[in-house]
């Protein structure tokens, strides 16, 4: 892909939007135009971008104009919108008329949605990897000790219940612990799924997240997991030390 002058950042919460930037930077973008969203995107993006528009989750007309306004044709969709704000949003009539549209009002649906609506405006959604391959898990040990017999057993049986549970769009995320599965993950998201399964362990419980089996990597790529090659590690040195002092095994398979 041709490095892009102009690169739009539809930026949520998290780290995720100026790590981007960052890395856009060093590829050669000239102008990062970002749209933000109150009570959502870190207030740094400020310092990331060269131009910030905030907005209110929903306000997809107002985001379509201010891609325009700023001729942006390609752009990124980083970091996560908090479920429950996708849900508790005041649309605009732009978004209602594309949400009017849906059979199925979820992350992926709505998502696939406003980049249909993108390309209406001549706005092509890059993968949410671009400029951060060198980020990707690679297969194997990432960080802390060897995982034991039962512990391998306990992945493999994640594995295929999350695999399952992706498939049907249901979740990503699993939590086991001795061949039991003792927490879902459903509309909550990953990390109130792994407090959850956490607090019924107490310890030596096991995270399995994955990818869908057709996970569109324009957005939605899990940021914490185990598969290889479908995960972003982001600030991968702390996340390294953060598992050694809580004794934490992570693992790409």
């Amino acid at each position: 892909m041709q490095t892009p002058e102009i690169l739009g950042i539809i930026a949520g919460n998290g780290v995720y939007p100026r790590i981007l930037a960052a890395a856009a930077r060093k590829a050669g973008v000239k102008k990062i135009v970002a749209a933000a969203f109150t009570d959502e995107t870190d207030p740094s993006i400020d310092k990331q971008a060269d131009v910030v528009e905030w907005l209110r989750v929903g306000q997809l007309g107002r985001l379509l104009k201010f891609f325009r306004e700023h001729k942006v044709h390609r752009a990124v969709m980083t970091g996560q919108i908090a479920p429950k704000n996708l849900f508790d949003l005041r649309p605009d009539v732009k978004a209602l008329m594309v949400l009017a549209k849906l059979k199925q009002r979820n992350a992926e649906s709505i998502f696939t949605a406003i980049a249909d609506e993108l390309k209406k405006s001549d706005v092509d959604l890059l993968p949410a990897t671009t400029f951060l391959e060198d980020d990707l898990a690679a297969k194997g040990l990432i960080a802390g000790a060897k995982l034991s017999r039962t512990e391998e057993e306990d992945v493999d049986l994640g594995w295929s219940v999350a695999k399952e549970i992706a498939r049907l769009d249901i979740g990503q995320t699993i939590i086991v612990k001795n061949g039991t599965v003792l927490a879902v993950e459903a509309f909550e998201g990953t990390n109130d799924a792994i407090k959850r399964g956490g607090a019924l362990a107490r310890e030596g419980a096991v995270m399995i997240k994955v990818a869908k089996p057709n996970q569109d990597m324009r957005f939605d790529v899990p940021v914490i997991g185990i598969e290889a090659g479908k995960t972003l590690l982001l600030e991968r040195e702390a996340i390294v030390d953060l598992a050694k002092h809580a004794n934490i095994s992570i693992v790409a398979r």
